[in-house]
């Protein structure tokens, strides 16, 4: 089904959305009220030309903005652990002998900067291009652990590319940083494994104080 069927069409005028592993779909019926607030959140959310210039990366104004938005709603940074225990059957003449092994830290510490019940959210705005390998792989560790469903990746379109060189800062955000054409191969090499992730990206309409 087309991504009109699960996002309005106001929040597709401003994101550019992928739809990989049919998260759409998971998160509007299985998880309505988280995919709600998220959606109502980012509706919200804009940035300014300021905010562009600005130093800091991904420590910058922007993602401060984001948190602002999703913390109040109870979306929080979350971390897992996790050990493995494997039993071991052999079936002998003499019956059946378990023993088991233990895996300690199987799951080491994997982080999400945003989880409320079963989804998760992160944004990447100006990062190196290797934090997406870092970040789909938390949803990975996530999904595979059964703590979440579906996960929600927002970042830079290329379509901000233009805005850059007007700009003149385009060397700030350069090819190896996080944006979407950093992270869409990444996607259809299934780094994500079995979780299912919605793309966004980030889109000129949403600066404010720029000609549209």
């Amino acid at each position: 089904m087309p991504l009109n069927d699960y996002l309005p069409t106001d929040f597709l005028d401003y994101y550019e959305a992928h739809n990989f592993r049919h998260a759409a779909e998971v998160l509007a019926t299985g998880c309505p009220d988280e995919f709600a607030e998220l959606i109502g959140a980012l509706n919200q959310f804009r940035l300014t030309t300021t905010d562009i210039l600005a130093k800091g990366g991904n420590e910058s104004q922007i993602p401060k903005r984001m948190a602002s938005l999703f913390r109040p709603m109870g979306w929080f940074e979350t971390r897992i652990h996790g050990d493995l225990v494997v039993t071991i059957e052999t079936h002998t003449d003499d019956g059946t002998v378990k023993t088991e092994t233990r895996l300690d830290d199987f799951m080491d510490g994997h982080k999400v900067d945003f989880i409320k019940n079963r989804v998760a959210f992160d944004l990447e705005w100006n990062s190196k291009d290797q934090t997406f390998d870092r970040d789909l792989y938390a949803f990975r560790a996530f999904h595979e652990a059964g703590v979440i469903s579906a996960a929600v990746l927002l970042t830079r379109s290329a379509s901000l590319n233009d805005v850059f060189k007007s700009l003149g800062i385009m060397a700030k955000y350069g090819a190896s940083t996080t944006w979407m054409g950093k992270l869409l191969y990444r996607m259809k090499a299934g780094r994500n494994g079995g979780c299912p992730v919605l793309v966004l990206g980030i889109t000129p309409k949403l600066i404010e104080d720029w000609p549209q």
